[in-house]
């Protein structure tokens, strides 16, 4: 008799685990926090919209939701003060423009997000999780290599990678441990238009070592596991999640 593969999937409980992810309306954000959800946590996500209401398709309807924008210290620390217990911060928000503008590229990727995890860490020391706290960045596979459309979110992308370093070197003492997730190509509503053109969108798909654009479900498992006790001997780490992209010499 064969098995059925979803009895090899490992099951997370984050019963009762008070999660906040920043940009958690769509793409990986929302993949994650459904993931969230699904194991048992009180999640919380942030979006730049007045209402929860204002997005399509719905975020994950369970979730509390905070209005957010990571280039405002204010909003920094009105979401400190909605949440004095964190058990896991997921720094996902971000993005860019087209055209990028250099300034602004890296404070909504990098120095807001450091903003706001300096300001979650007292809520982040007062978690009782095994294994300690977690903060996960989400970065990119332009932390690691030049890009000539978005040089602005590239290098922010690739300070945050060491700030990842560096945080968790800092915070260890208050047992916070902070990891990050470099995505690959994955098809969002922020990537469709990529993905979907007829010239990068195989192109792409091809130099990736599993032949395909990822899902945003494909992030959300490497980052609950990041977070679970599971992984509390990891921290400054970088796990790729890319489907073997950055392996290609493509």
């Amino acid at each position: 008799m064969t098995e059925s593969p979803n009895q090899d999937i490992i099951k997370f409980n984050f019963t009762g685990r008070n999660v906040l992810v920043t940009g958690g309306t769509s793409g990986i954000g929302a993949a994650i926090a459904h993931a969230y959800l699904a194991a048992g946590a009180n999640v919380t996500i942030s979006g730049t919209n007045d209402s929860i209401k204002a997005y399509t398709p719905s975020p994950p309807q369970r979730s509390k939701y905070i209005q957010f924008n990571l280039s405002s210290l204010r909003d920094v620390e009105i979401i400190a003060s909605h949440l004095p217990r964190l058990d896991i911060l997921i720094n996902n928000a971000g993005g860019t423009t087209v055209p990028e503008e250099f300034a602004n590229a890296v404070q909504s990727n990098l120095i807001g997000t450091e903003m706001l995890t300096t300001a979650l860490k007292p809520a982040l020391a007062r978690s009782t999780m095994p294994g300690g706290a977690s903060v996960i960045n989400i970065l990119s596979s332009m932390s690691f290599f030049g890009s000539s459309s978005f040089p602005g979110y590239g290098a922010a992308k690739a300070g945050l990678h060491m700030l990842t370093k560096s945080l968790a070197t800092t915070y260890a003492s208050e047992n916070i441990r902070v990891n990050a997730v470099a995505p690959g190509p994955v098809r969002t509503r922020m990537t469709e238009v990529y993905a979907d053109s007829p010239e990068y969108g195989p192109s792409t798909a091809a130099r990736i070592a599993l032949g395909r654009w990822g899902l945003p479900e494909d992030i959300a498992p490497p980052v609950l596991f990041l977070t679970s006790p599971s992984a509390s001997f990891i921290t400054g780490e970088c796990l790729t999640v890319s489907g073997g992209y950055l392996i290609s010499e493509g």
